[in-house]
C-alpha cells in the first residue's frame, strides 16, 4: 500500500449516505448522495457521491486501496434482534418490516460493496468501523487541537448513542458510552415527531420552534420520560416509548403527559406545542451541559470536539461554550451520519494503519484540516453558460468587481439572491457557496424569504453571515463560528423591545433588533463568520456590502426549497430559481434577473412530503 493511501469512506443504508475521498491527511473530496438524486436525506447506496469523489481525486475504483463503511452491520442486527427479542412477542410486529432490506443488503456488506463498486481491485481493503468511532474520528481528527475531550452523541449506531473520549495525536480512546435504548437523540426525535416534524430532517424546525414557547412541561419530562444523572448519564422511561415495539415513537401514555394527541403534519401549531418543544430543547441543553461538564472532568483536557447528529443542536453548543467550560471548541460540520462517511475513512487511516497526523506547513495555527467544508462539486463558467443556453436562460456576464458591485446593489434594494459559486458545502449547512442572501436590516426579509422563496414555515428564523472581524459588533461572540453551528445573543444595544401583551407565534412580525431579518425571538442568532482564508470570494462580498452600507452582516439561507436537498449543479440552482421569487441568481461569474427570465407559465412547485 503506497505511503498515502486513496481511502474511500462511505455512511449509507439508514440516512444521509455519503462519500468522502481522502489521501492520507487530505480530504479531497466528500458530499451527500440527496444533492445528486435530489431526494433528502437520501439513505441509499451514495453512486453519484462515489463517482464525484473519484472523479474529483482523478481515479477509477482499481486505483481505490481501501474502502470503509462507518459502522458494523452484524453488530447493528445483532442489536436489533436482541432489541426485538426483549419485547417479544411486542417486536415481532416491526421485526418482519425490516428483515427484506437486511438480507438484501445491509448484513453482508462486504458483498454489496463489490458489486456497487465494479473495477474494486480485489486486493482493495474492504474495511468498518464502529458507528461512534467514525463520528469520534471525524470530530478530533479534522479539529486544530492535538489532544481534545471527545463527545459524540445521537441516536443510536449499534449499541451506543452517547460517547466520552480523549483523542492524543493520532489516537483515540473512548472512556463512556451510553447504549441503546437509552439515546438523547431519540428522545429528541420522539418530540419532534409529536410535534409534527419529520424525524432526522426536522429536529432543527423543533428548535428553532422553542423560543416562542416556556419550558412547561420540562418538570415532567425529567420527572417521567428521563433520569438525568450528574454527569449527564440517563435513562429513559421506556414505558412511554413505543419505538421498540411498533411503528410510532411514542404511545398514549406520553401523549397524556403533554396534554393531547401528537400533531399532525401541516395541521396548525398550537401554544402547546411552542411549550413542549421549548421544554424538551431545555432538557436537551441540561445533558448536553452535564455531559460536557464531566468531559472536562474527566479527561483533563482543555478543548472539546463534537460530533453525533445531536451535535448540530447549535442551541445547546452555543451554552456549552459560554459557561467556558473548555477553553475551545470545535464541531464537526456534518455532525450526522454523513460525516460518518469522513469518520470513517480517517479512523482507517490513523487508528489501523497507525498513520501520524500531520499539517501542511503553511496551515495557520488554529485551522482544521476540513477545507472550510467546501468539498463538493464546482463548476467552470463554460459549464454554467452550456445550462443557461439550455435552459433558453437571459443571463449577463460580468467581470468579479462588477459582479460584487451589481450583487450589493440588488441586495441594498431588498431583492432576494441566489449565490452560486465555487465548491458545494459538506453538511446540512450551506456557508456561502449554495446560498440565497438578503439584507439582514429589511423587516419584511424574513417573511419573504419564508413564504415565497423557501416555502417554509413562518416561524423559522434566518442565519447571519458575518465578517469574522466584526462579528463581535453585533454578536455576544468571542470566537469564531465558520459553520454556522453556535448560537449566540445580538448585543444589547442593537435589540428594540418587543410589545407588551404579545407572546408565541403572535411575536413574529416584531422588529427584535436593528437585523430583524436574523434575529430570532429570544434575541439570539445562529451565527457564520467569514474570514479571507475561509471563503475569499463571499468575504469579498461581505466586504464590499460594508462598505456600502455601513452593516458588515448578510441573511444566509441554504439554496433549496422545503423538502428539497440544497442545490448541488447550475441546473438544479436555475430550476429552484425559476420556481420561487428571487429576484435575482449569481451563477459563477455570470447573473441573472427574474423578471427576464422566458415567461413561460410556471406553477408553484407541487408542495413536498412534510419535512
Amino acid at each position: 500500500m503506497p505511503a498515502a493511501p486513496h481511502i474511500l469512506g462511505l455512511s449509507a443504508y439508514y440516512h444521509d449516505a455519503a462519500a468522502c475521498l481522502i489521501q492520507g491527511d487530505t480530504i479531497v473530496a466528500a458530499a451527500q448522495e440527496e444533492r445528486f438524486s435530489r431526494r433528502k436525506n437520501d439513505p441509499g447506496f451514495p453512486h453519484a457521491a462515489v463517482a464525484f469523489c473519484l472523479r474529483q481525486g482523478k481515479i477509477t475504483p482499481a486505483q481505490l486501496d481501501a474502502v470503509v463503511f462507518y459502522d458494523k452491520p452484524l453488530l447493528k442486527f445483532s442489536r436489533l434482534l436482541e432489541s426485538y427479542l426483549a419485547v417479544a412477542p411486542g417486536g415481532w410486529r416491526t421485526f418482519p418490516h425490516v428483515l427484506p432490506d437486511w438480507f438484501a443488503e445491509k448484513l453482508d456488506v462486504r458483498r454489496t460493496l463489490r458489486r456497487e463498486l465494479p473495477g474494486l481491485d480485489p486486493r482493495a481493503v474492504l474495511g468498518f468501523t464502529q458507528h461512534h468511532q467514525a463520528h469520534a474520528a471525524s470530530a478530533f481528527y479534522p479539529s486544530p487541537f492535538a489532544t481534545a475531550a471527545i463527545l459524540t452523541i445521537d441516536g443510536v449506531g449499534e449499541w451506543a448513542t452517547t460517547t466520552l473520549g480523549v483523542g492524543r495525536d493520532r489516537h483515540i480512546e473512548i472512556l463512556r458510552e451510553l447504549r441503546f435504548p437509552h439515546s438523547l437523540g431519540l428522545l429528541y426525535s420522539a418530540f419532534t415527531a409529536y410535534c409534527g416534524f419529520r424525524i432526522n430532517s426536522g429536529e432543527y424546525k423543533l428548535m428553532g420552534l422553542a423560543p416562542y414557547g416556556e419550558p412547561r412541561y420540562a418538570e415532567a419530562i425529567r420527572r417521567e420520560l428521563i433520569d438525568i444523572q450528574a454527569d449527564g448519564s440517563f435513562r429513559l422511561n421506556l414505558a412511554y416509548f413505543d419505538f421498540l415495539r411498533g411503528f410510532t415513537m411514542t404511545n398514549e401514555r406520553f401523549h397524556a403527559l403533554l396534554g393531547g394527541p401528537p400533531r399532525q403534519p401541516e395541521a396548525p401549531i398550537e401554544p402547546r406545542h411552542l411549550h413542549v418543544a421549548r421544554s424538551i430543547q431545555t432538557v436537551t441543553e441540561d445533558v448536553m451541559l452535564r455531559l460536557a461538564r464531566h468531559a472536562r472532568d474527566l479527561t483533563g483536557q482543555p478543548c472539546l470536539c463534537l460530533a453525533g447528529g445531536v451535535a448540530l443542536n447549535c442551541v445547546a453548543n452555543g451554552l456549552i461554550h459560554r459557561q467556558r467550560l473548555f477553553d475551545r471548541i470545535w464541531i464537526q460540520p456534518a455532525a450526522g451520519d454523513a460525516g460518518g462517511a469522513l469518520g470513517a475513512a480517517l479512523a482507517y487511516w490513523h487508528l489501523h494503519l497507525k498513520a501520524d497526523r500531520s499539517r501542511p506547513a503553511t496551515a495557520a495555527p488554529d485551522a482544521d484540516s476540513m477545507g472550510s467544508a467546501l468539498l463538493g462539486p464546482e463548476y467552470s463558467d463554460e459549464e454554467i453558460e452550456a445550462t443557461l443556453r439550455a435552459q433558453d436562460a437571459v443571463y449577463t456576464r460580468l467581470s468579479p468587481e462588477a459582479l460584487l458591485d451589481h450583487t450589493v446593489h440588488r441586495l441594498a434594494s431588498e431583492q432576494v439572491v441566489g449565490w452560486f459559486q465555487g465548491r458545494m458545502e459538506f453538511g446540512p449547512r450551506a456557508l456561502g457557496n449554495r446560498s440565497i442572501l438578503g439584507d439582514p436590516r429589511s423587516p419584511r426579509m424574513q417573511s419573504v424569504m419564508n413564504l415565497k422563496v423557501k416555502f417554509r414555515e413562518s416561524f423559522r428564523p434566518f442565519a447571519p453571515v458575518v465578517l469574522a472581524q466584526e462579528a463581535s459588533k453585533y454578536f455576544d461572540l468571542d470566537v469564531d463560528s465558520p459553520y454556522m453551528l453556535l448560537v449566540a445573543p445580538v448585543r444589547p444595544e442593537l435589540r428594540r423591545p418587543l410589545p407588551p401583551g404579545l407572546a408565541g407565534l403572535a411575536l413574529l412580525g416584531t422588529e427584535r433588533s436593528t437585523l430583524p431579518a436574523v434575529t430570532h425571538v429570544d434575541y439570539s442568532a445562529r451565527i457564520q463568520t467569514v474570514s479571507p482564508a475561509q471563503n475569499p470570494r463571499l468575504h469579498a462580498l461581505l466586504t464590499r456590502w460594508h462598505a456600502a452600507t455601513g452593516c458588515a452582516v448578510l441573511v444566509n439561507t441554504s439554496f433549496n426549497i422545503r423538502g428539497e436537498p440544497i442545490v448541488c449543479s447550475p441546473d438544479d440552482a436555475y430550476r429552484c430559481f425559476v420556481n420561487t421569487e428571487m429576484d435575482a441568481l449569481v451563477l459563477g461569474s455570470f447573473v441573472l434577473d427574474r423578471a427576464a427570465q422566458p415567461r413561460q407559465p410556471r406553477p408553484r412547485p407541487v408542495p413536498p412530503q412534510p419535512d
